[in-house]
């Protein structure tokens, strides 16, 4: 039940991650560079690494409480 909790919660903050992450790249690069670009493997990786991260947190409080 644990582990499905986990993987629930990475999913969720993964998909919020590879969304917003985007976004916020392409208008940085657009006010910075004067260019709008994507950099995927940055978000791709940004996601992966929030959302083991911040599911393993939420486990470790709920498992508190």
């Amino acid at each position: 039940m644990k582990i499905k909790k986990f993987l629930i919660h990475f999913v969720i903050i993964f998909a919020l991650v590879f969304v917003i992450n985007p976004i916020v790249i392409y208008v940085w690069n657009l006010i910075r560079h004067g260019e709008g670009a994507f950099n995927w493997q940055t978000t791709f990786f940004l996601a992966i690494v929030l959302g083991v991260v911040l599911a393993v947190e939420r486990a470790r409080k709920s498992k508190e409480k």
